[in-house]
């Protein structure tokens, strides 16, 4: 099989991230970057790859088999338009969109185009997390009561990405809202919301930096999805599911493997999506996920500022 030339847009942190997850792939490699920030730009410095200042440039310098896109989350839905308009399958990064709105019109127009669109979720391809979905539905734990999942980060991003990544449920919280999901393959159908009160000084206007919140499922279920800007033992994440049978923790990001798993786990997603645009089945995130888990972090939000539970 020839291996699937990618293109990456956006240099930035999680851009970069995924050069290093994509590093020991045997299927998949980064052919061409795109990055219109000489700043970002410079991190790249001596990279043997071939960066362009525009993504007009990287497209139409050809030989990509689909493009991975990791620029600003206000930038997503007219990426995805003019990469599909370019007749490239796509891999976006999370959340696609600001808003379940932009999320649902990039669906339309990947179903317009007839190419695949694939969000990154990258959750659905850790190996821990997916022997998890496949015990519950198996019926491991018998009805389950309670779905946990919860997204602690060590140190909490600059402020000024903070103000403008759509706050802490948008930024942080859509990861676990699709995981939950997903998990338990259940819609949440109720939400409410909780902030605390302690803050970091200065605060981030915008950005609260711990947020609790509780889910009503369509089948029953309850799910609870903590979130943190800040954990002294570094960026972490778990899961816990409580059923009539029995009842399990999944601690499958944690210091000092915690990267390595991270790493992993985008590397896994970006070989499925090679996969898929070749006319292989989807085993990520669709647009409708999006849709779904941006709608439940508009939510909690709303809740928020309420008072009032949303569904």
């Amino acid at each position: 099989m020839a291996v699937f030339r990618l293109g990456l847009i956006g240099a930035g942190r999680m851009g970069r991230t995924h050069l290093r997850a994509l590093e020991d792939s045997d299927s998949v490699r980064v052919a061409a970057i795109a990055e219109a920030s000489p700043q970002q730009r410079q991190q790249l410095t001596g990279c043997a790859i071939p960066v362009h200042e525009t993504v007009e440039a990287m497209l139409s310098a050809g030989r990509l088999d689909g493009v991975l896109i990791a620029a600003p989350t206000n930038l997503h839905l007219g990426l995805v338009g003019r990469v599909l308009a370019h007749g490239l399958p796509v891999l976006c990064e999370k959340p696609c969109g600001s808003g379940p709105a932009e999320a649902m019109e990039a669906a339309q127009v990947a179903a317009t185009s007839g190419l695949p669109l694939q969000i990154a979720y990258w959750r659905r391809f850790v190996p821990a997390l997916r022997q998890l979905r496949e015990r519950i539905a198996g019926g491991a734990f018998g009805d389950v009561y309670l779905a946990t999942c919860y997204q602690w980060d060590g140190e909490p991003p600059s402020a000024s990405f903070r103000v403008n990544s759509g706050g802490i449920f948008v930024d942080m919280g859509v990861h676990e809202f699709d995981q939950l999901r997903w998990l338990t393959d259940q819609d949440i159908t109720r939400i409410s919301a909780a902030v605390a009160g302690v803050a970091a000084e200065p605060p981030v206007q915008g950005d609260a930096e711990s947020a609790q919140v509780l889910c009503h499922l369509s089948r029953g279920s309850t799910g609870f999805v903590s979130l943190g800007r800040r954990f002294p033992a570094g960026d972490v994440c778990w899961a816990q599911i409580f059923g009539t049978s029995n009842a399990e923790e999944c601690r499958f990001l944690w210091p000092p493997e915690g990267e390595s798993a991270f790493l992993q786990a985008l590397r896994l997603q970006a070989e499925s999506f090679a996969r898929y645009a070749g006319g292989g089945e989807r085993e990520g995130a669709q647009a409708a996920d999006a849709v779904a888990a941006l709608s439940a972090a508009c939510s909690a939000s709303q809740v928020l500022g309420s008072g009032v539970e949303g569904s």
